[in-house]
């Protein structure tokens, strides 16, 4: 895509078979996330402290060599617990925020001056972003199976 286009037109023009790879490796973590890491720790529901992604150690051991999303070189195994939580907590903080920051540019790219910071800085977007795979389902429509 062009650098020219908006964040939305960018997604718009990535084509169909990357957008479902993005989709296929989000759905493999949120399922590694929800199994706990093959069990090596309890479900976010059930204890297990918020923003704790489990380990990918049993995935590493039995099937593929894989990194840790978090220091996966080891640089912070010696850290304190107080540090710990405390970028733990700073981390979760950056990502609410994060999430406050793509919305507002999703509602001023859609509705012009609903956010007057963006004024002058958001680009018009016609398309619909909440609707990711918009008019794009050729993968299943019709008969996908030959059946």
């Amino acid at each position: 895509p062009s650098a020219d286009l908006s964040p939305e037109q960018q997604w718009d023009a990535v084509p169909l078979g990357a957008k479902w790879q993005i989709f296929a490796v989000i759905a493999a973590l949120e399922l590694w996330d929800e199994c706990g890491g093959g069990g090596a720790l309890p479900h976010y529901m059930r204890g297990r402290q918020p923003g704790k992604y489990p380990s990918f150690q049993i995935f590493r051991d039995n099937v593929h060599p894989v990194f840790d999303l978090y220091d996966p070189f080891g640089f912070n195994k010696k850290m304190t617990e107080e540090t710990k939580e405390r970028r733990l907590i700073a981390e979760l903080n950056n990502g609410r925020l994060a999430q406050l920051g793509i919305f507002g540019f999703l509602c001023a790219d859609k509705i012009a001056g609903s956010v007057p910071a963006l004024n002058g800085i958001a680009i018009p977007y016609e398309g619909d972003p909440m609707i990711p795979f918009e008019g794009q389902f050729s993968y299943l429509s019709g008969n996908p199976f030959g059946l």
